[in-house]
Formats: structure tokens, C-alpha cells, sequence
């Protein structure tokens, strides 16, 4: 092969397409950034870091990332812009020398009950083909081995034509699939329990049913006792086998009861349609407490919960079926790939092994393919989506990351680290919100945002290397360095509360006694069993107060003071100052703006352009009706005291002619967690994960508990705002309360009273305890993974 000689010896002058190496963001003023400008270098590994609320996401998410989508959606047909979600454009001057980017968020996989990790990741897809090709006996094509493919036949006469005639042939079908027809795919199957129904040893007149709703002698219990189907005097246990199929089965049968036609169905069907049918979240309280009071869910005793029907468990490959592949550890399951040696699938073997090598490289190696999307933490969502990115080809993209040490103790933080700068190493833009400082550390560019939170943030702090933000000033820079100090004086617990032999998920019949009436935190590698050890034996019910990393459910017209209550005792206290309805002082219900109707905005729809959101012009964004806005309280009307933060709040509620105890109440414990510069009125959708957990926290502060049990309260939290939160613990523990805290951050770890170690891996290599005592011995000891970075991290 002869390449053509180089005559000029000199390197050549850089050419002008390499010049574009910056990412520019001039004037941003997305949500609270106020006229941010900054320049991101490309192909690094920049990292945005600041205290909650500071206008980290806002920057990178609502500005960055949301710019490139649009831009991206731009280049699509005006009829294929018509089926995509419509985009506007972000507030900011200018944005040059933006890439594709990629975002990798926290939020939750699809909680849809088919919906697994083997089916968002691909990996049941290859494995469906390897059993179609090499299974034995052979079943079918790929679709035999989807639980999401029901078995199908039919048969009839169809009709064509045929050289001038009309012909009729008769054709059959079938499609073979793999859904289990007991549990339509599912893998459980749901029971009523009668029991919740009525009470059998009352008639019906006597009001034996005691479903909500269908007590009372109202129209639903007249249905029953009025349809001469049975005697309404005959206790429910006498009926006859017929009686009772009528009374909790029968088909929907037209009939006149007092004169009025309406339709009779049995008691189970009609509750099926009428309770179950809908969303949890969308009942009413009373109903849901009975919804979860009477109906069970069991593993279906069909296909003994693997979702498959006989024929796709029959097909094996060395003895192993489908089944008990998805049910294999990953970790366990790369190997058994590995060991098959067969030609013929050879490309598909290859690409399946790098997929499940990826699991275990991100640290997820202890999950099943059959788990559950929607039972996976924040940070093992966020894990999962990053595997399709990890064997990509793509380069020069920009990956968006949202604090993806999320959940993972300090062992596993190192591994994501070494993944983050496989991605920048590829030739690709890596930016990443963060409040880790292993995380930081490694970042060749950091952006600091502040100085504070909400209205008292939005600004660039620093922005510059790790060295400079270490002598920056800035309050990441100085808590940069921080570490906890392990506690020379412990707590003396109250009693106990003990855990004998639990099983959930991992666990390995772990006897363990965790004590009350102090600071107890439970540790241990990602995947380790410590939430089925928290959550599966300390049952959330009587003096039990257990705050889980579940997202909290709203919508824009939601925000702080509608999620903690706190706009009820507000509308009352409006209301009994100017003697009005309290209806009136809420933009959901009569007080609200009628051009808008009370959302403060109007949206407008442009067909296949981006929407646009104006401010109302009707109310200038306050949401309310002018005449509502007459009514004041303390010299303030509803909508200025919807635009207070907490901490303004706080103060105008506490005293003086606005003094609302209830209110007050409310408002202290939000101050509390540490969300003083949140706006009372400002939407839930705009709130960042941290603030949301926070938020949930303070609302859960209010119940009557003695236990605490916590998931995580860290997560989201900036070096800064971990202190507080540990104030926070600490006073809730000198109230007389047991606090219970699941936590891989070191600075809760060594401020605990006691260390609940389990491990000492994931999966079937954890869920053993391998360490209970102080976090002094934790530290003196070394015996653990735990003990060792905690030794690390207060240098001893």
C-alpha cells in the first residue's frame, strides 16, 4: 500500500473545525439563574456542584440539555414535529457549539407491572433468540419465550378472488407465546379478601356489608337486600351455594328496585370495576385504606411467579431454562453465558455477554433480569439506563449525568468514577451534577454554583479546577475537606428492637437487635440487603414513621403549601379575618383566575412548534380572581403570601395579627429540614430530588411516632446541608425518638450511636451481618469494606 509523500516538513496550522472546542452559555435565566454565563470545555469532564436549589439543574437540565433536544427536534418534518412532545426554548441569550446530548436522570423506570430489568436493558430480547435457536425441545420463534406474547389460534372461511370467481378457502392461524394465561404475564395474581367484604354472621338488613360506600341503607346496599335473589333477613353464612354465586358473582342482570331501573351485579365484580379499576394515588383516602385492607396479591401458582406458561419453561439449554436464567443473580448468569460455546450464535453470545458484563461492571451485578423495573432505587434506575450507553459507538456527544453516586456506598463510587471517564476518554462531553467530593475530585472543570439556594442563588461561585475550588471560598470549596469526627460518646439505647431470622429478598436469616432511643444507622455495598432489612421487618404501621425514597406525586398546580397541608389552616385564617368561604383562597377551587384558571399561565398549543407559556394578563400571574385579592390577612393578601419563603412565612405566622399556630407548626419543621428558601406557592414539578425527599420528611414529621425509619435522607444533600440534617437526627433522637437510618454517607456514619454492617458483597454475596457495634470499633476494627472507608474518611 503506497501513501502519497508529505511535502510541507512544518506541522500544518490547527484547522478552523477544531476550534470549536467550548460549549458557550451567555445570559441563562432559566427558573433562578440569574444572567449566568460560562464556558464548558468539550471532550472533559465537567462537574456542577452547589447547595440544593442553587440552579445546578437548571443550568445543565433546563437550559443545556433542554436547548440540544429542541434543536435536534427542529430537525425532524413539521408532520413527524406534530407526535413529539413540543419544547420551548430555554431562557438564554446565547448557546454555541452545543452536541447531541444524552441524559442519564433519576427518574424512575416505568413502574408498569410487565416492565422488567431484563426488558428495559434488552438483555431478555437476545435471550429470547438464544433459546428460540438452541432450546431443547423447540418450541417456536422468539415470541415462545415473551411473557408479554399470549398463545393465539383461529380458524374460518376467507374469501378472494380468483381468476373472475369469488373463492372460499378456509384458513387457520396460531401464534405461539409465552404468557403465563393464569397471570396474563404478570407473575401474581390478586385476591379479594371476603373477610374485608361482609360479615357473615349478619343478614344483610342487619348491614352485614362493610365495603365503603355500601353501608347505611344507601342506594348500593338497597341493590343487595331489595333483589329477591336471597332473603335480606338470612344471615350470609346460611346461604345456599346458589344464593351466595348471586350474591358475589353474578353477571350485570337489568332489574326495578323501588320503582327504578338499574342494573344488579355481583358484589366482587362490582367493587373490580368500580374501586379497583383506578389508580391508587387518585382514591380517595378512606378507599384506599380499604383497597389495601382487602385485596392480597399472591404469586400466581400457575407459572409459580415467572410470568412464562408451561411451553417456555419446557425449552432448556443445558438444563437451564429461560425461567431460571432471568432468575439467576446477573453476575451468575454472565458466567453461564460465557461457558456456552456454539458457532452458530456466536455474534449474539458475544453481544449478550457485554451487556451482562456491564451489570456487574456497574456495580448491579447482584440484580435479577426478572426484578421488577418499578421496585429499583433512584441511582439503580439511573445505572440501568447508563449500560445501553456504555458499549456505545457514539462519540463526541454530550452525556448528562444527575448525581450518579446516588445510593452507592464509597466502595462502589469508585467504579462509577472509572465509567465517567471511559465516557470522556471515548472523545465525548461529560457533564455531571454532583455533591460527592470522590466525585468532584476528578473532574478536569468544576462550575460552582450560589451563593445560597432559590432567590439567593443562581449565580457562578467558581468555575475553574478542583485545586482552585478548594481555595475558592465558596461554601463548596470550604466544606470541600470536611470530615466527620467518630463520636468519643455514644448514646445509651432505651431498649431494643429485635429482628429474628429475616428472609426478604438477600437476606440470609439475619438475627440482629436494633436499638432504640438513639441515632442507629444501617450500612453495607449497594445491593446488600439493608432496605429489606429496614423495610421488610420494621413494618411501617402503630408508632412506626418511615420515610422511603418513593417520588413524590404532583402536579404544576401542586406545590409546598399543598403538599404539607399548610394552605388549609392558611385559607382559614383568611377566611375568618374577612368572614368568607375559605373556597375562595384557592387557585384549585372558586378563588381561582377564570381566564387562567388559577394556573397563573396560559399555555399555548402551536401544532407541530414548540408551546408557549404566557403570563396570564387577566391576573398578572397571581392566579387568583381581583376580587379575592381585596381580602388581606396581617396587611398581605393570598397570592403575597404564597410568594413568601418559608423562613418570611415563618416569621409572619409566628406573631402578631397573622399569628396562625397551625400554620406556624407546619412551617417551623420545613425551616427544620432545611427548605427555608423555598417559595410556599412555587410548583412541585420546578422542586430538585433533594428537595423533594426533604419535603417528604417534614411532612412525615407531623405523625405520631416513636420510630423513625429513614431511606437515604442524605441524598440529593450538599456538603453543607448534611450538617443540618444531622442537627436535625440529632434533635428528633433527644425528643425520645428511635431514629433508623439507611445511609452510605460517612459523616452520618460516624455521628451514629450504632453501625448495623451487613455484606460483605451484593445479591447472594450479601445479606449476612457482618459488623453491629460503634462507629469507634467499626473504625478500630477494619474487618469491612464499610470499616475501611470510614477509617479512610476520618483519617485514622
Amino acid at each position: 500500500m503506497s501513501m502519497a509523500p508529505r511535502t510541507d516538513p512544518q506541522s500544518p496550522a490547527p484547522h478552523v473545525a477544531d476550534s470549536h472546542d467550548l460549549i458557550r452559555v451567555h445570559g441563562a435565566r432559566e427558573n433562578n439563574l440569574k444572567d449566568v454565563s460560562i464556558e464548558i470545555p468539550k471532550r472533559r469532564l465537567t462537574v456542577f456542584t452547589g447547595v440544593s436549589g442553587s440552579g445546578k439543574s437548571s443550568l445543565v437540565f433546563d437550559t443545556i440539555a433542554a436547548e440540544s433536544q429542541r434543536l435536534i427536534n427542529e430537525t425532524y418534518s413539521a408532520f413527524v414535529q406534530g407526535f413529539m412532545p413540543t419544547l420551548a426554548r430555554p431562557e438564554v441569550d446565547v448557546l454555541d457549539g452545543l452536541t447531541t446530548v444524552i441524559t442519564v436522570d433519576q427518574q424512575r423506570l416505568g413502574a408498569d407491572p410487565r416492565s422488567t430489568v431484563g426488558t428495559a436493558t434488552d438483555a431478555n430480547a437476545m435471550l429470547r433468540i438464544l433459546f428460540s435457536r438452541l432450546g431443547k425441545p423447540h418450541i417456536g420463534s422468539p415470541k415462545a419465550f415473551s411473557f408479554n406474547v399470549a398463545s393465539i389460534s383461529g380458524a374460518g372461511a376467507v374469501t378472494m378472488e380468483r381468476g373472475g370467481q369469488t373463492v372460499k378457502e378456509r384458513r387457520s392461524f396460531s401464534i405461539t407465546g409465552g404468557m403465563c394465561p393464569r397471570c396474563e404475564g404478570r407473575g401474581s395474581v390478586s385476591d379479594l379478601d371476603l373477610t374485608q367484604l361482609y360479615d357473615d354472621s349478619k343478614s344483610l338488613s342487619e348491614g352485614a356489608i362493610t365495603v365503603p360506600g355500601y353501608t347505611g341503607g344507601g342506594w348500593n346496599s338497597r341493590l343487595y337486600s331489595e333483589s329477591g335473589f336471597f332473603d335480606p333477613d338470612k344471615p350470609i353464612r346460611k346461604f345456599t351455594k346458589k344464593e351466595l354465586h348471586d350474591f358475589l358473582h353474578r353477571e350485570p342482570t337489568r332489574m326495578k328496585i323501588a320503582g327504578i331501573n338499574m342494573t344488579y351485579e355481583g358484589l366482587i365484580p362490582r367493587i373490580q370495576r368500580s374501586m379497583l379499576a383506578k389508580e391508587r394515588e387518585g382514591m380517595q383516602p378512606h378507599i384506599r385504606e380499604f383497597v389495601d385492607r382487602a385485596v392480597t396479591f399472591t404469586t400466581c401458582p400457575e407459572c409459580d411467579g415467572t410470568r412464562l406458561n408451561e411451553g417456555a419453561r419446557s425449552s432448556k439449554i443445558k438444563r437451564i431454562s429461560i425461567a431460571d436464567a432471568c432468575a439467576m443473580q446477573i453476575s451468575d448468569l454472565a458466567a453461564w453465558v460465557r461457558g456456552l460455546d456454539e458457532p452458530s450464535v456466536a455474534p449474539l453470545l458475544t453481544a449478550l455477554q457485554q451487556t451482562l458484563d456491564s451489570f456487574v461492571e456497574i456495580g448491579l451485578g447482584y440484580l435479577s433480569l426478572d426484578r421488577p423495573a418499578g421496585t429499583l432505587s433512584g441511582g439503580e434506575a439511573q445505572r440501568v439506563k447508563m449500560i445501553r450507553h456504555l458499549g456505545s459507538s457514539l462519540t463526541d456527544v454530550t452525556y448528562v449525568f444527575d448525581e450518579p453516586t446516588i445510593g452507592l456506598h464509597p466502595h462502589d463510587i469508585q467504579r462509577m468514577n472509572d465509567l465517567l471517564l471511559r465516557l470522556r476518554d471515548k472523545g465525548n462531553t461529560v457533564l455531571v451534577v454532583e455533591h460527592k467530593p470522590e466525585t468532584i475530585a476528578i473532574a478536569d472543570h468544576v462550575v460552582d454554583l450560589g451563593p445560597g439556594a432559590g432567590t439567593a442563588g443562581g449565580t457562578v461561585c467558581f468555575e475553574g479546577t478542583v485545586g482552585g475550588l478548594r481555595t475558592g471560598g465558596t461554601i463548596t470549596g470550604r466544606h470541600f475537606d470536611d470530615r466527620a469526627v467518630v463520636k468519643e460518646t455514644v448514646r445509651k439505647p432505651t431498649g431494643t428492637l429485635e429482628i429474628r431470622g429475616a428472609r426478604t429478598h438477600n437476606l440470609q436469616g439475619v438475627d440482629v437487635d436494633i436499638p432504640l432511643g438513639v441515632l442507629a444507622v444501617v450500612t453495607g455495598v449497594a445491593g446488600s440487603g439493608k432496605s429489606s432489612l429496614v423495610h421488610g421487618s420494621i413494618p411501617a404501621g402503630e408508632g412506626v414513621v418511615s420515610v422511603d425514597q418513593a417520588a413524590i406525586r404532583g402536579s404544576r398546580r401542586s406545590n409546598p403549601a399543598t403538599y404539607t397541608g399548610l394552605l388549609d389552616p392558611i385559607r382559614k385564617a383568611f377566611a375568618k379575618v374577612n368572614g368568607v368561604k375559605p373556597a375562595l383562597f384557592s387557585a384549585n377551587s372558586e378563588g381561582a383566575c377564570p381566564t387562567c384558571n388559577g394556573a397563573g399561565v396560559i399555555y399555548t398549543d402551536l401544532a407541530m412548534m414548540a408551546g408557549v407559556a404566557t403570563t396570564c394578563e387577566e391576573c398578572e400571574g397571581k392566579r387568583f380572581q381581583a376580587s379575592v385579592l381585596d381580602y388581606h390577612l396581617g396587611g398581605r393578601d393570598i397570592s403575597e403570601v404564597l410568594a413568601m419563603s418559608v423562613t418570611e412565612a415563618e416569621e409572619f405566622f409566628g406573631a402578631g395579627e397573622a399569628a396562625t399556630p397551625a400554620a406556624h407548626r407546619i412551617l417551623t419543621r420545613l425551616a427544620d429540614v432545611g427548605l427555608g428558601y423555598l417559595t410556599l406557592g412555587q410548583p412541585l414539578t420546578t422542586l430538585s430530588g433533594g428537595e423533594r425527599q426533604r419535603l417528604k420528611l417534614a411532612t412525615h414529621m407531623a405523625e405520631k411516632g416513636g420510630v423513625y425509619v429513614l431511606d437515604e435522607p442524605t441524598a440529593g444533600l450538599h456538603l453543607a446541608d448534611v450538617e443540618q440534617l444531622l442537627g436535625l437526627l440529632d434533635r428528633l433522637v433527644d425528643a425520645g425518638k428511635s431514629v433508623i437510618v439507611v445511609e452510605h454517607h460517612q459523616a452520618v456514619m460516624a455521628h451514629a450511636d450504632w453501625i448495623i454492617d451487613l455484606g460483605p458483597g451484593a445479591g447472594h454475596d450479601g445479606g449476612r451481618l457482618v459488623f453491629e457495634g460503634t462507629p469507634a470499633e467499626l473504625v478500630a476494627a477494619r474487618s469491612t469494606l464499610t470499616g475501611k472507608h470510614l477509617a479512610t474518611y476520618v483519617g485514622s
